[in-house]
């Protein structure tokens, strides 16, 4: 297998991720790099000084080391180097894939199993009920394998029904199939999928932002599915009930400005219900995987923008703000106003965002901050 290049996180510079992140939420631990740059500065800072940003609990929280701390540390460090096609990744570096750094709540770490440069190649999510019908089964391995043999990468979960049978029909295409799971990257869940696990490690990527050793906890599995919309230019729901994780992917999807399918069934069919109720609710009624690239199509210029660029150099400081203005914009729209590719731009307002000058708002959108 070939490798990327990247630079790999010093062993005291991983350190301070996984401290900063077991210490607070994202939300937190986003502004606090905000305004102090790095994991490390977050740390060397006082609690006084982090409370302009946090609250006292959550300042207060990283002024002393877990005692854990340096067994989690050594654990990650072993898992990482046991395999050269495993990483850790963490939000503002150079290959973080741009689909998801857009994402309203981009994770600030991920870790990596398999082939990385996965996250950057056009792709589809493909999610559905853990429950299905065999023609839901069938359904999703052969949309999966034709869109797979026509270079859509496939993202799914790693889930019971649907989500295996779009891994497994991916597999069978050409450009394979990343699978985000609820679970740390050392565990399987469920354990039926092991065997199909290890076959995604080694032509597909495996991806989890949880700590390494941490169980299928059911409150872990709607934030796992923000990371499969995340990832995706567009998600497509074969079967799904009315109460199901597939239908919180499609409105993360949907919410993100992303593309939303859905496959319709049998009005006696409770896997039909939920597909239904999207379509209803504006969602695309796809019954080929032919239809499914038609609607594609239509993105693959937005697509292929997302692979990852040659190294160019950085804009001028003040070429992204001028073009930003002073009123919230899209990623699409300050594309066409600077004309920087996608991977780029996102990049330079993360480094923005970062320095306080440019606040990331709900819906995809970026604003000058009044400072900046």
């Amino acid at each position: 297998m070939t490798l990327p290049n990247h630079a790999v996180l010093d062993d005291a510079e991983l350190g301070a991720w996984l401290h900063l992140l077991h210490g607070v939420g994202r939300g937190a631990a986003r502004r606090l790099l905000a305004l102090f740059g790095g994991p490390q500065a977050v740390l060397d800072a006082s609690a006084t000084q982090r409370r302009a940003v946090v609250d006292a609990t959550d300042a207060a929280a990283l002024s002393a080391t877990p005692k854990d701390h340096d067994e989690r540390l050594a654990k990650t460090l072993a898992w990482r180097s046991a395999a050269p096609a495993r990483r850790v990744m963490v939000l503002g570096e150079q290959d973080y894939p741009p689909l998801l750094l857009q994402s309203a709540d981009p994770p600030l770490l991920l870790y990596l199993q398999g082939r990385a440069d996965l996250l950057t190649a056009p792709s589809l999510a493909i999610v559905g009920s853990r429950q299905p019908s065999a023609q839901g089964l069938d359904n999703a391995r052969s949309f999966a394998r034709t869109l797979s043999q026509q270079g859509w990468t496939i993202v799914s979960g790693l889930a019971a029904g649907i989500d295996g049978a779009a891994h497994e029909g991916a597999l069978a295409g050409n450009a394979s199939t990343v699978a985000v799971v609820g679970t740390g990257i050392d565990r399987v869940y469920p354990l039926s999928h092991r065997a199909l696990a290890l076959r995604i490690a080694e032509l597909g990527l495996m991806v989890s932002e949880l700590a390494l050793g941490t169980p299928p906890l059911a409150a872990n599995f709607p934030q796992r599915n923000r990371l499969i919309a995340g990832l995706s230019r567009g998600t497509l729901v074969v079967e799904a009930a009315l109460r199901s994780g597939s239908l919180i992917t499609a409105r993360l999807a949907a919410e993100a400005g992303r593309e939303v399918m859905a496959v319709p069934g049998s009005v006696l069919a409770p896997q039909s219900r939920g597909c239904h109720a999207l379509i209803r609710q504006g969602a695309v009624l796809v019954e080929s995987a032919e239809q499914v690239l038609e609607e594609l199509n239509g993105l693959s210029v937005l697509a292929s923008a997302c692979r990852a660029p040659a190294p160019i150099e950085s804009p001028p400081e003040d070429a992204v703000l001028r073009a930003l203005g002073h009123d919230p914009q899209s990623i699409d729209g300050l594309i066409d106003r600077c004309g920087w590719p996608a991977p780029a731009l996102t990049a330079h307002l993360f480094r923005l965002e970062l320095e306080g000058r440019v606040a990331r708002l709900p819906g995809g959108l970026y604003q000058r901050r009044q400072t900046a």
